[in-house]
This record gives structure tokens, sequence and C-alpha cells, in this order.
């Protein structure tokens, strides 16, 4: 008897649904236990093939079916059940599906608001006082975790100005700059990422064991019977003393996909991860209304971005010398799009985060790539899947480039060839003077560079000042045209100043910050830095002696250098723009302390401005610019997709907070640009 090719199809169907659907719960077991399998890339990929073919085959759902579950299916605390159900959102990724979420309630507005990348938490106040916290759990019971969330959890208040039972939801977030700090305090136990540190920090027995790992909570719902209470959602939250995520109000589709661009473009300044914005009804009487259906709510909408954490295998790792001499691990990958880009190199940092994060060549990894930043090796996600082929990854003793002996230094055990005329810190170092920060020699790129110092015409970075066309032009694939914008690119650089050529030479510990310090300290040209001393130069701000020590004994090595590259017509005096701002008449913003947070656009051009060339606007109108909001603080100036902690932390010290807008129309008026 035979069977039909549809027979057949519809079994291989059924397994293939049955297959998708046992990982899902295998994979969400394993996130909510803080110890993920899969980066959310690929969680999200499996999700949606499963709903797709359950939609094209509903009566091969399996039941359970993981698509109807929310959150964690096992309960690890004392169980707690929602008074409603803690649902997932509805995802989108085009702007139609935005537009379509408007049409579907006509006449109402939208908060849009960056989608936090944590552990939901629902707050239950009675009477004003915080009675209990609960996690999502499966979406109907939760985790009890209240005395967690009192000792760990920043942003949730002990009382509120409302009575009867208030709820508030939200998100459990660890700052970037928790995780970060956490990170270099324990180097032999690092964290993978923020959001599985906030699942774990929340799911641990005894708060004095994870009493580092402080996280932020946001709002992002309200359920409040009283009559007093705010219908909008953002004035409710703020009522109350709870930050939400920056809201923004979009009465129509056009504004809330511009919000959400927004919110893409400035997520790399933010203080914590987010993977995508959320679109919720304003009113909360409207979204009340709007109901639910299985397991999402009709009045919230979650728009994903493009995913910054994916996982693939590790297939080799080399070790690469750097213009400084130091060797650092670089992993070769299985290509994957990750970041908006594909990737096949990552870092690893050194030896001891690879032991720390106990990395084998073999494993499957999770890789991060989050803005311009370089992609890195986070961590190994599920070692028990190792077959024993796995390798591990042993560190150099000799230099790869010059075969010379290598040195470790610092608690990291950093590796070092000291050879100073190593090849490959000759071609990085030659590569360093040509980048954007330093010289910016845009026309010749990196691989020119290294086929100019292997003919040996480029030793050292005076050697660019000796070029010429007709040397250019005896290359293979050099034309008239693009030899001319290399010497065009060249002679433009003749101008790169005080700051930029100290850069440039890549002087251990000498930051780009030292540079700009001590263009600012008074010295006119780089050979009175050379000639200045150890003494000093600790006299300038932020410069110990340490820094200064390296400046002293590696800028009298190159003074030859420093000679030669005069001698070419190379400025190496201090540049107008790097001296101290000419404070603008009727200074604006004289006596006024600053800190700029989130993404800054000139409303003039509608373009994107470089923070330190807005901060130096503001320096021109009198201002002194920090880092970070302190009790000196007297302004947070604001851009998009701006970091709430600096928000909340200004709030708590009655730091004024400014729109961008306001500040440019002050610089206007007052002729700073």
């Amino acid at each position: 008897m035979s069977v039909g090719v549809g027979s057949v199809l519809f079994v291989e169907t059924g397994e293939r649904i049955r297959e998708l659907a046992d990982r899902m719960v295998e994979l969400r077991d394993a996130y909510y236990q803080g110890a993920p399998l899969v980066a959310d890339a690929e969680f999200d990929a499996i999700e949606d093939e499963l709903r797709g073919l359950i939609d094209a085959h509903p009566e091969l759902a399996p039941d359970p079916n993981p698509l109807e579950q929310v959150g964690a299916p096992a309960v690890l605390h004392a169980p707690v059940r929602h008074s409603r159900p803690m649902l997932s959102l509805e995802k989108a990724t085009k702007p139609e599906q935005v537009a379509a979420f408007f049409d579907r309630f006509p006449g109402q507005s939208v908060v849009v608001m960056p989608k936090l990348d944590g552990l939901s938490l629902a707050l239950v106040f009675e009477n004003g006082r915080l009675a209990r916290a609960v996690t999502r759990g499966d979406g109907t019971t939760g985790d009890d975790v209240t005395p967690l969330v009192r000792a760990l959890v920043d942003g949730v208040p002990e009382r509120i100005d409302l009575p009867g039972r208030v709820e508030v939801r939200g998100e459990a977030v660890m700052l970037r700059s928790t995780f970060l700090a956490y990170n270099s305090a324990h180097p032999d136990k690092p964290l993978i990422n923020p959001r599985n540190a906030a699942a774990g920090t929340l799911r641990a027995k005894d708060p004095a064991t994870v009493s580092e790992r402080r996280l932020q909570f946001f709002g992002f719902d309200l359920d409040t019977a009283a009559d007093d209470a705010a219908h909008d959602l953002g004035e409710g939250l703020r009522a109350i003393g709870v930050a939400g995520a920056q809201m923004r109000l979009c009465p129509d589709a056009a504004q809330a996909q511009a919000a959400i661009t927004e919110i893409e473009q400035g997520r790399n300044d933010l203080d914590y991860d987010i993977d995508g914005a959320v679109l919720r009804l304003a009113d909360r009487d409207a979204y009340a209304a709007a109901g639910t259906r299985s397991n999402s709510p009709r009045g919230a909408l979650a728009f994903k971005f493009a995913a910054e954490e994916k996982t693939t295998l590790l297939r080799e790792v080399i070790w690469d010398v750097g213009k400084t001499g130091k060797i650092v691990p670089v992993a070769w990958l299985e290509p994957v799009f990750v970041g908006g880009t594909t990737v096949t190199k990552a870092t690893l940092a050194n030896q001891e985060v690879i032991r720390a994060r106990d990395i084998k060549i073999g494993d499957t990894v999770l890789v991060r790539r989050a803005g311009d930043v370089i992609p890195f090796v986070a961590g190994v996600l599920d070692a028990a899947k190792r077959t024993g082929e796995e390798l591990d990854i042993v560190s150099p003793t000799a230099c790869p480039s010059c075969g010379q002996p290598v040195t470790e230094q610092g608690k990291s055990r950093e590796l070092f060839c000291t050879n100073v005329s190593c090849p490959a810190q000759t071609v990085r170092r030659l590569i360093h003077w040509a980048s954007r920060a330093a010289a910016d020699i845009d026309a010749i790129g990196g691989v020119w560079i290294e086929r100019l110092a292997e003919a040996g015409i480029l030793e050292r970075p005076s050697d660019f000042y000796t070029l010429t066309k007709e040397r250019l032009l005896e290359f293979d694939r050099v034309g008239e045209v693009s030899a001319a914008r290399m010497i065009d690119s060249i002679d433009a650089s003749r101008q790169v100043g005080l700051r930029r050529a100290l850069i440039g030479l890549a002087i251990p510990m000498a930051s780009d910050g030292t540079a700009a310090r001590l263009a600012r300290a008074g010295f006119g040209s780089l050979e009175e830095v050379a000639d200045a001393g150890e003494e000093r130069l600790v006299a300038v701000e932020d410069i110990g002696p340490k820094v200064a020590a390296s400046l002293v004994a590696h800028l009298t090595r190159l003074r030859p250098e420093l000679d030669r590259l005069r001698e070419l017509g190379v400025s190496l005096d201090v540049r107008e723009e790097d001296l101290p701002p000419v404070i603008a008449a009727g200074a604006p913003l004289e006596g006024k302390t600053v800190v700029i947070t989130g993404a800054i656009s000139d409303p003039r051009s509608g373009e994107k401005v470089a923070r330190p060339t807005f901060q130096r606007l503001c320096e021109q109108a009198g201002a002194t610019a920090a880092s970070s909001v302190s009790a000196n603080t007297d302004m947070l100036i604001t851009g998009a997709g701006v970091g709430d902690s600096k928000l909340v932390k200004a709030e708590k010290l009655g730091v004024e907070v400014v729109d961008q807008g306001v500040i440019w129309n002050l610089l206007i008026d007052a002729k700073v640009i």
C-alpha cells in the first residue's frame, strides 16, 4: 500500500512541531534558571517557526502548547498567584505593523518606551505600603521575592501616596555600569550579561550572597482603583515615585515610528540593555478595556530591534600583537549576523578571562556586538553539551610575530612582546598613526600600510611624509587617481598638532584623555611635553607618576622621530581647537556644571552631533562638563534615548533636567554657534 506525498509531509510537519515545542520548553526552563542555552535571537527563530507551523496546521498543535505559556515554567520561591496574568507582548518588526496597531484604536494616543531586557516584577502595595514583590513566573503564578527586592533593587518605594490595593508592574534590570563594575571586581567568576545577571540575582536564596549585584526597577504598568490616580500611565507612575523608562507620547503611527527609531539609535548611550521598543495605550482605562488574547494584551505591542547577541561556534584562536606589544587572543568564529553585521572575529580579552569563563576551541559561545563596540565573546552558554573534542586555549610563550619571549603584566596576566622592532608592532603603530583619532590619513588603509611596511618603505610615522606619487605608482593596483588621493590625505595630516600626534605615537598608559589634558595645560608643543620632566607632568590634573614616567621615557626615545616629523613639515604645536575654550560674552551657562546624556542632534540640520563637540560648545558657553551626576551637578542635559538611571539620580539630588533643544537655543542666542 503506497503512502501519498501529502501524508508524508503531514507526518513530518507533526514531528517538526513536537521537536520545536520540546526545544522551546527546554530553552525556556534554562533561561528562567539564569543559565540560558541560546541567545534570544535563536529562541525567537524557534518560536516563530513553531507559530508558523501551528497557524498552518492548528490540528497538530501540541498539548500543552508552549506558545500559550508565558515566562518561567517552574516556581523557585514561595508561589503567589497574580491578580491578573502577566502576559508577553505581541511582536512587530515592520512599520506597517505599527500602523495596524494604531488602526485598531482610532483616536487613542500611545506611549512608546524602551523594551527593557531584565526580569519582570509585580509590586503590590496595600494602603500605601509595599506588601510583596512577585516575579512573572509562568504568567499566572510567580515567585515571592519581596526580601530580595527590598535588599537589592533600587527604585522600589516602601510607601506610596495611594490608598487601597495598587499594583505596579515593571522590569528589574542590572545597569551596564553595575555589570562592568561587578565583573571587574570578580574576574574569576564573571557574569555573562546584565539580563541573565538580573534573573540570577532574584533567584538567590540569600540577599547577602549577591549584595554587590544591585538592580534598578523601572515601571511600565499601573493598576489601581483610586479615584485620584492619573489616567495617563507616565503621570501615574511619576506621582507615586516610580521611574519609568523614558516615555514618549505619540498621537499617530508616524510619530510612534520616529520615536522607535530614536530609541534604537540611542540604545548604546543607555546604561541598560534594551531589545526593542514597547507601544502601549497611554490611557490606563483604554488599555484595560482593550482586553487580552490568550497570551498577550491587545493594548500593547513590542517592536523588536536587531539582535546584539548570537550564539556561534568558536573555530580557532589566534594571538594578535598590538601597537604597544600587547598580545591578545582573537576568536575566529563560524560567521554569524549580529548587531547589524556579519561577525567572523571577536576579542577574548586575555588569558584570565578565558580561564574564568572556561572557554575552549570548539565551544558554542555567546557573541555580543553593540553599536561600534568590537565584538566580544561573553562566555559559553552550555558547557554540558561538550563532546570531549573541544581544545584548551593555550597561551603563547613567544611572540607570534618576531619569536621573542613574552612577558606577563598585571593581575590579568596580559602578555606583551618587549621587542620594539617586532614587525607586527611596527605595522600596528603605523596603522594607529594614520587612524582618525590621530593623523587621520583616511586614503591609506591598513592593507596598504602593511604592504608598504613589507616593502621597507614605511617603518615609522615620519616615513608617510616622504612618500611620493611616483613611488606609489610602482605598486600594482595603484592608479593616478588613488595615488593622488593618498598624497593629498598625507599632506592634510601634516596639521596633526600636539594632541592628536601624542595619540598617534601610542605611548603606553597615555590615553586620549591624557593627550587632551596636556593640550589644555599650557604646553605649546609636543617637544615641550617631551622636555617637561615628570614633576611638571604630574602637576597636570589626572596625570599620575606612572603615566608621567611612561611619557618621559618614550618621548625621550622618540625625540629623533619628533625632529624628523618637524623637518618634514608636520605640525606638533597645540591646535586652537584643543585649547581651553574661549568663553562667549554673556555666557549663558557660566558657572554651571553640566552632565550630557543621550544622543545629541543639531536642530538646524537634524544631523547627529558627537558628544565631545556638543560638550565643547557648552564649555564655550561657560559650562564645566562632568561625566556623572553628583551633588555638584547643576544641570543634566538630555538628548534622545537618555538613560533613566541619570534621570533618577538627578531627581533624587534635585538637579535640573534640561532638554538639549533648550541648550541649542541658548547657544544660538549667545552666538556660540
